[in-house]
């Protein structure tokens, strides 16, 4: 088993600096489409933007599914001030202080695109006593666009309007060490897990045990990816980023074997598998509670699917934030991917 890593994190990188905040993942989608299609495996898109690559197994007998979301947080255009700032709206989760002074893009749904910043309504020390002080919600923050605009007007005249899509500056940086930096390793960096294993099948010549049908979810932020999944799959692993940080084991390196988050406990028999498969094949992974997450498999089994379940992926520091991980935790993932599915 020798994964790609210049593949990889190639890979990630280039996922993660498409814009594909949840509700608009249609290019992204496209270019998922292109890779899988590339790799010699059939690719479906469901109703509402969800992919569907089907890698045939030895036996279908069962088929495993694999999930990772594809969209990512984000904004929207909320309102225009009369001083012809943006007020938004968030999609998803972030972490509102940390987009203080970040870069964005507008776009119009004519599919103009305009730059801007994430800014404080107190921005400037040298004019506002409270510019260090005051709260960064969505209150007291808005979006300044780089163009000649001082009234709602000007701004209208653009052809910006509520409902346009924000996107915010990923800044993805790999480093020599092996740290992925970036937003939206959650959950990017795990759909790159999941293509760097289909680049292994495709140059190994791998054929799994079981069929796998590999779900990539659009509007998982919002908690209905995978509501709907293929009904001939009969369990569902989602790859997605293990939590770092207080009472938890989880590292960068590791691969996080999830037993619980907040929509309950994961299947006993398949964790207990991913376990004994870490541990006899001495790969680097956690197992952990997560009580603020929700996952793929939460939203399948809400949707009504039979099946089981479980949540394995690379940990992420800093959630919802500035992450990163490691190369490290990444090749963990897809090693323990790799030999619960040809087992």
């Amino acid at each position: 088993m020798n994964v790609n890593r210049e593949y990889v994190l190639n890979t990630a990188k280039e996922i993660l600096e498409f814009d594909s905040p949840t509700g608009f993942c249609f290019d992204i989608m496209n270019l998922i489409k292109k890779k899988a299609e590339n790799f010699g495996y059939a690719f479906e898109t469901t109703r509402k933007g969800c992919g569907i690559i089907t890698v045939p197994g030895k036996s279908q007998e069962e088929v495993i599914g694999l999930s990772a979301h594809v969209d990512t947080l984000g904004a929207m255009v909320r309102s225009i001030t009369s001083e012809g700032k943006l007020k938004f709206t968030l999609l998803g989760g972030p972490i509102v202080p940390t987009l203080d002074a970040e870069y964005c893009k507008i776009r119009t749904r004519e599919g103009k695109i305009y730059t801007g910043t994430f800014l404080s309504t107190s921005p400037s020390a040298h004019v506002y006593d409270d510019s260090a002080s005051k709260n960064r919600d969505l209150d007291n923050m808005e979006v300044r666009i780089d163009e000649a605009v001082k009234s709602k007007k000007d701004v209208e005249a653009l052809g910006i309007c509520p409902g346009d899509f924000i996107f915010i500056d990923p800044k993805t940086t790999i480093t020599e060490s092996g740290f992925l930096k970036s937003r939206f390793i959650d959950d990017k960096g795990s759909v790159a897990c999941l293509l760097g294993l289909l680049e292994l099948f495709n140059r190994e010549k791998i054929t799994p045990k079981y069929t796998l049908k590999i779900f990539i979810s659009v509007y998982e932020e919002v908690g209905h990816g995978a509501s709907y999944i293929p009904e001939e799959i009969t369990e569902m692993i989602a790859v997605d980023m293990g939590c770092i940080g207080s009472d938890l084991s989880c590292t960068e390196y590791d691969v996080s074997i999830c037993a619980k988050d907040s929509n309950g406990p994961y299947d006993y028999n398949m964790v207990t598998e991913l376990i004994n498969l870490a541990k006899a094949n001495e790969l680097n992974y956690a197992v952990d509670i997560y009580p603020r997450y929700g996952s793929d498999v939460g939203a399948a089994l809400k949707g009504g699917n039979n099946i089981r379940g479980a949540l394995i992926g690379p940990g992420v520091h800093a959630s919802h934030g500035m992450e990163r991980t490691h190369y490290s935790g990444m090749e963990n993932t897809i090693k323990l991917l790799y030999l619960y599915i040809t087992k």
